[in-house]
């Protein structure tokens, strides 16, 4: 059984489809990556299985759990992590004190206010996992930019997400940044299952095995970058968007 199925999902926002009977299938340990033009329904996608958003029609099994009409929270704590385009992390912690409250099992404000462990190696194979070793006792608003993503992908590791979304991950990111979190992403794969929405094809062509493509709120698409770029119908896509190469 796979680790997610979306079946057959239809999603509406005051009465525009943003996905229309969607069908996407994840085995674990896998990463898919997401493309499509503007508005073919990606992130939407995303929302309906983190729980963001709700299908008015069909289902989502994460792990053999109907999820569709589970709170975000419920649904998190199942092992579904999303990570934003634009990083949620605490500023003025410090990498390890994220870390830390990412890990927590206990909710509540106190608990996380309380005294932390300087040196947990669990927390310290994942700042080394994602190559913030050095800076682990930095304010995360220290970082730069690629450092403050990959310190987000951490803390999802660190909550246990065995699915973890990724939107637009690199976007804003240098040129070796965006390499260092394809090899991050690599390495993710196998240990976790992975979600992938991004526009750089480039990207794309280093991580990616399975390329879903989706037009219009439904799967349209599905096979290696190869296969992709030569289907008619996703040329036909993505004609006046500039190319499958800005996906």
């Amino acid at each position: 059984m796979a680790l997610l199925e979306v079946k057959g999902v239809q999603v509406k926002f005051n009465g525009f489809l943003a996905l229309r009977g969607l069908d996407l299938k994840i085995e674990a340990g896998e990463l898919r990556c997401l493309i499509g033009p503007n508005g073919a329904g990606k992130t939407t996608a995303l929302d309906v299985i983190c729980g963001k958003a709700r299908p008015s029609v069909g289902e989502i099994v994460f792990d053999g759990h109907k999820t569709s009409r589970l709170d975000e929270h419920r649904i998190a704590r199942l092992g579904v992590g999303r990570k934003f385009q634009v990083p949620s992390v605490f500023r003025e912690l410090t990498v390890r004190e994220n870390l830390d409250v990412a890990q927590s099992k206990t909710a509540g404000v106190f608990r996380n206010l309380g005294p932390r462990k300087r040196h947990d190696p669990a927390l310290q194979r994942l700042a080394e996992f994602v190559g913030l070793a050095d800076e682990r006792d930095e304010p995360a608003g220290n970082l730069s930019h690629g450092q403050t993503q990959w310190l987000e992908i951490a803390m999802l590791m660190a909550q246990d997400s065995r699915l973890i979304l990724l939107d637009e991950p690199t976007a804003g990111m240098t040129a070796a940044e965006t390499r260092k979190t394809a090899e991050l992403c690599r390495r993710l794969k196998g240990q976790h299952s992975l979600i992938v929405v991004e526009h750089d094809m480039g990207f794309i062509r280093e991580i990616g095995d399975v390329i879903s493509v989706m037009h219009q709120g439904r799967l349209l698409a599905q096979g290696t970058v190869a296969e992709i770029e030569v289907d008619p119908l996703v040329k036909e896509a993505y004609l006046g968007s500039g190319g499958i190469s800005h996906a």
